[in-house]
Formats: structure tokens, sequence, C-alpha cells
């Protein structure tokens, strides 16, 4: 059964439940998911930016797209169009098995893993996520690994505020930490 007809027939009544919500388009859902990966390494050497994009490739099951600096910073060396990363926009049914495979099967394989810390939202619905190490997906290679790298993987979801999303994603199987500040 696919994620999507898991998430239709047993994710939206759990969240009619706890939003009180009737109506099934007033309920909020993933609008998309953005993965980037940026490296300073990229301008002193281009050929890192092919291997980023070959593992984001792999990760998302998508071709990145090469981002370019939008400005100069001197401080970091930076002209206006030197490329510094790749992003991924997942939608539909690409987005649903990244997010299955992010919560069921690369966030357990973190070390020490105690769950996602609530500090990443953003004050209108969305909610963005550090990974560490690229390695923790199962479609990457360990051996073929130059450098390990971090990830950014951002929730773009239809909800008007971050509680309701944070409902969304729990419904979802996102694993939140359970301390006392994040309730």
């Amino acid at each position: 059964m696919m994620f999507f007809d898991i998430y239709k027939n047993e994710y939206i009544p759990k969240l009619k439940q706890q939003l009180g919500q009737n109506n099934v388009m007033a309920l909020p859902r993933l609008h998309k998911i953005v993965v980037s990966c940026s490296t300073s390494e990229a301008l002193t050497d281009i050929k890192v930016l092919d291997k980023v994009s070959k593992d984001l490739s792999f990760i998302t099951g998508q071709k990145p797209v090469i981002r370019r600096a939008k400005k100069d910073i001197a401080n970091f060396k930076l002209r206006k169009g030197n490329p510094v990363g790749c992003v991924v926009t997942l939608r539909k049914k690409k987005m649903y098995e990244f997010f299955n495979r992010l919560v069921n099967v690369a966030l357990p394989r973190v070390r020490d893993f105690r769950g996602v810390s609530a500090k990443g939202f953003d004050g209108h619905g969305n909610f963005s996520l550090g990974v560490k190490e690229h390695i923790i997906f199962p479609e990457i290679d360990f051996d073929s690994v130059d450098k390990v790298r971090g990830l950014t993987v951002t929730m773009v979801t239809t909800a008007p505020s971050d509680e309701q999303c944070r409902v969304l994603l729990e419904v979802l199987g996102m694993p939140f930490r359970k301390d006392k500040k994040n309730g």
C-alpha cells in the first residue's frame, strides 16, 4: 500500500479528530519538501558540486538544481554567480515517499537519536530540519563518500500556524523530542 493511500485512509481521520475539523479541504497538508545542500568547497573545486548533486539525486530520486550566489560577500571570497549548492523540490508522490523514508529509515539511523527538535518551525506553518550526515540515507554507498555533508530538509505545509503544522507532522509520524520545553 502506497504512503499516499495510507495518508488518505488513516491519517486524514486522525487529523480530523485532533484538529476538530469536519472539512477535509480545511485540514493542513504537505505542499512540498525542499532538500538542499550547500558547500563552501565549491568555490575552489567545481567537481565537489557534481558529487553533492549525485548524492542528492540518489537520496531524493530527482535531479537537483545548482544554486548560485545572489550577491558578492568579500569575507567569504564569494562572487555573484558562483555555484554554492544544490536544491531539490519534491512534490506529490515523490514527496510522500521521501518523507516516509526520512521518518522511518533515515532518522532512526542517526547515532544517539532522541527525536527531532521542535525549534525548526518558522511561524508560518513550515518546518525545517537539519541533517548533519547525509550518509544516514540507505541510498548512499558509504565507501564512495569522500566527505560527510549536511542537508537541510524544509517541509512546506498549508497549515496556518505552527501548532497545526506540528499536529500534521506528528500524525504523519515525525518523531519530535519529548522534553519540558517542547511538550
